[in-house]
């Protein structure tokens, strides 16, 4: 059973006991938590909560329900959302802030509370190391009978996310239209299978080949979009010959696209293609987390627009897009963060735009994908024992590469001339994410290679 209290929230595997798994004692703890820290903070009692089709949902959400109402907290129950919705419906509703009960790419024993500030933006780590404490030492009074929190169910934000995706004015319903594509699409039995296909009609696209949209949390394969987990589709994109395959995760802010041919148009490039069409249309700055592809940098320079990188996790990326004045960014597990709709991970947001960009393009996906710098990257993981000090692993390696250009603002990210590694402990599992790129996938996989070989040497010296 695995706990793990982050950046990103507090995930875990249901079950076990208490402290070891995310039990119904850690939810109610963790929940009471927040949603004190919410009232101190903001002094609003208003929060909504949404979820998405994982096995554990409603329990988990049963439960969280109880305790913000305990705390005297009126909830906003958006029932199966995404995770961008809740994002866009804190605002709306004038909220102090919001939860997302997802474990997002996780397989289905796991759940997760993700944490939303009152500009439905992921808390900060100072915000959430407030909320851990006060978890630590039960910090919270419940409210008394008196003063129990209400909950409305609200089913409205479906459109209302929808709408607001329509109102873009780069997203180009016409062009899509006119297009007349048909597209399959891989909802992985979540929430994503009611959302997308809503969203697409709404676009103009009447041929649809839906796979796993029924929302009953009965993952089909591994629900995060990589090529391996993404056979069936790239099977029935060829069968139906359609113009391209769409691909979300269980909270619907990863995106990821399968070329016209069955071949994988690849998550990296979700967002090289979205801000190329950007910036095309607007001048601006990008982002994107330090083990994303080089090819959003070269993209954007062409563009005469200047590029950054953040440490890895949606609001580090957020932050700096803040800090520069980016006009799109994200990360490169196919996240889309369009500030002119709301500063969060949007994969709905993404299809509209991309649709209008392939669109206009006039031609194939895979045509598409060939105008963009070819990169491959290799991501590999090394998972973390107790005995394991990662902290003076890391130094031992930067040694060993010190006359390479080095960031240490994110883990350690080693920078050769032609191509980059990058090593970090993850956010959401419990082990060493070992990210490599370079202009060929054998040169990548080999400098990942070495770079394992070189860890598990330093730790056979330990």
């Amino acid at each position: 059973m695995t706990l793990i209290k982050s950046i990103s929230g507090i995930r875990g595997t249901i079950g076990g006991k208490a402290g070891d798994g995310l039990t119904p004692i850690d939810i109610v703890k963790f929940t009471a938590a927040y949603g004190s820290w919410v009232i101190n903070k903001t002094q609003n009692k208003k929060i909504v909560l949404g979820r998405d089709a994982r096995i554990s949902g409603e329990m988990v959400n049963n439960l969280v329900i109880g305790t913000l109402q305990g705390l005297g907290v009126e909830v906003i129950d958006l029932g199966l959302s995404t995770t961008p919705t809740v994002e866009i419906a804190v605002p709306l509703e004038k909220a102090g802030g919001g939860i997302i009960l997802t474990a997002s790419h996780n397989p289905k024993q796991w759940n997760a509370l993700k944490l939303l500030n009152e500009k439905g933006e992921f808390i900060s780590d100072a915000d959430g190391k407030e909320v851990l404490e006060i978890a630590e030492n039960a910090d919270f009074s419940f409210a008394d009978v008196n003063e129990l929190g209400k909950v409305t169910a609200n089913d409205t934000y479906l459109q209302k996310h929808i709408d607001s995706i329509l109102a873009l004015p780069l997203v180009d319903v016409e062009a899509i239209k006119k297009a007349n594509f048909k597209i399959a699409i891989d909802c992985v039995n979540s929430s994503g299978g009611i959302f997308i296909p809503a969203l697409l009609k709404a676009l103009g696209v009447t041929t649809m080949y839906e796979l796993y949209c029924e929302p009953n949390g009965e993952f089909p394969h591994n629900p995060e979009p990589l090529p391996e987990n993404l056979t069936e589709i790239s099977k029935v994109v060829q069968a139906k010959r359609a113009d391209l395959g769409i691909v979300v995760d269980p909270d619907v802010d990863r995106l990821c696209f399968v070329n016209e041919d069955g071949t994988m148009f690849g998550e990296e490039y979700t967002l090289v293609a979205v801000a190329d069409y950007i910036l095309k249309n607007t001048p601006g700055n990008t982002v994107s987390n330090l083990s994303s592809t080089r090819a959003l940098r070269v993209v954007t320079e062409k563009a005469g627009a200047t590029y950054n990188a953040a440490a890895v996790g949606e609001v580090n990326v957020v932050n700096q897009m803040k800090a520069t004045n980016a006009i799109i960014g994200g990360e490169g597990n196919g996240g889309i963060i369009y500030p002119e709709s709301h500063y969060g991970r949007d994969a709905l947001v993404g299809i509209a735009l991309f649709l209008s960009h392939l669109a206009k393009a006039g031609t194939t996906i895979s045509v598409l994908r060939s105008t963009y710098p070819a990169y491959h990257i290799s991501k590999n993981k090394i998972t973390l024992t107790p005995e394991m000090d990662i902290d003076s692993l890391l130094i031992k390696v930067q040694e060993k590469y010190k006359d390479q250009q080095i960031s240490t603002i994110d883990g350690l990210k080693i920078d050769f001339e032609n191509e980059w590694v990058h090593l970090r402990r993850s956010n959401t599992e419990p082990i060493i994410r070992i990210y490599s790129e370079a202009e060929n996938e054998t040169i990548a996989e080999n400098l990942a290679n070495k770079i394992i070989s070189d860890i598990k040497e330093i730790l056979k010296l330990n």
